[in-house]
């Protein structure tokens, strides 16, 4: 049976729900996993999801930063919202659900920006950005027979030289200097994690889930970041059929930075 799974910072869920309906309707996942929801529980736009056949929710949020959420159109069941670098910040929840013959175990996740300075001796953000990637080394790819694990979200990294525009005009810019890059991928290789748009994907194409609000044109400059993932633990990856990086919401009014990417396997 297929199952789908998309990601998307949306820089304000009550804002863009608009575009998070456009998106619920045309393309249908069976789970969205949203980042940056910037939204308090109680504020959290229920109704709005139930009426477009999403009733299934996990919700982790804060009022006007950080915040994590995960709808779906099958039974979820909330499983853990860890709290990492004793900030109080809300930005993992983890959900279980029933895919076929698996139990799987779904992380979702909003990594800090990390503010504008490469420097953690001078940055805070810096150092709680690299704190926290060490803290993720706590969160192993978890499989056993019918157990499978996934991890997505907005993880401000783009690890690879083809995940940026420009991999010599970007190592000392925040989000891909080596001091991140090269922890990053140590911790999901520890972790036992799959990169599945990497392995959809191989390099040296270029991907890319976020364009800045800076750009004047961002379709025309082109000067992207891939900050969003996909992982899952090894006995996961070889189910993988697509990966789709929707580009074109990029385009839609009032926009979000990020695009939404959407992994699809065939499971037994």
């Amino acid at each position: 049976m297929p199952l789908t799974v998309a990601t998307w910072n949306i820089n304000s869920v009550r804002l863009r729900m608009p575009l998070v309906e456009r998106f619920l309707s045309e393309y249908q996942p069976d789970i969205l996993c949203l980042q940056e929801t910037k939204c308090p529980d109680d504020l959290f736009p229920r109704k709005a999801f139930e009426k477009v056949g999403y009733g299934y929710m996990g919700i982790s949020g804060q009022k006007g930063y950080h915040g994590v959420a995960t709808v779906a159109r099958r039974p979820i069941a909330v499983h853990e919202r860890r709290e990492f670098c004793a900030m109080g910040d809300c930005r993992h929840i983890s959900t279980r659900f029933e895919a076929g013959s698996h139990t799987i175990l779904l992380h979702n996740f909003y990594v800090p920006a990390g503010g504008d300075e490469p420097d953690p001796d001078i940055n805070p953000k810096f150092r709680h950005k690299l704190d926290f990637v060490a803290e993720m080394n706590g969160v192993p790819a978890q499989q056993s027979d019918g157990f499978s694990s996934i991890l997505v979200g907005d993880l401000n990294i783009a690890p690879l030289e083809s995940d940026v525009w420009s991999h010599k005009q970007l190592l000392r810019v925040v989000s891909h200097t080596p001091v991140e890059t090269e922890s990053f991928e140590a911790m999901r290789k520890a972790g036992g994690w799959v990169d599945l748009m990497r392995q959809h994907n191989p390099e040296p194409e270029k991907l890319y889930t976020w364009w800045s609000y800076r750009a004047q044109d961002w379709a025309a400059s082109d000067r992207g970041r891939r900050l969003d993932h996909i992982w899952s633990s090894d006995n996961l990856a070889g189910s993988l059929k697509r990966i789709e990086i929707v580009r074109d919401a990029r385009g839609w009014e009032r926009p979000s930075d990020h695009v939404p990417v959407i992994a699809t396997f065939a499971l037994d």
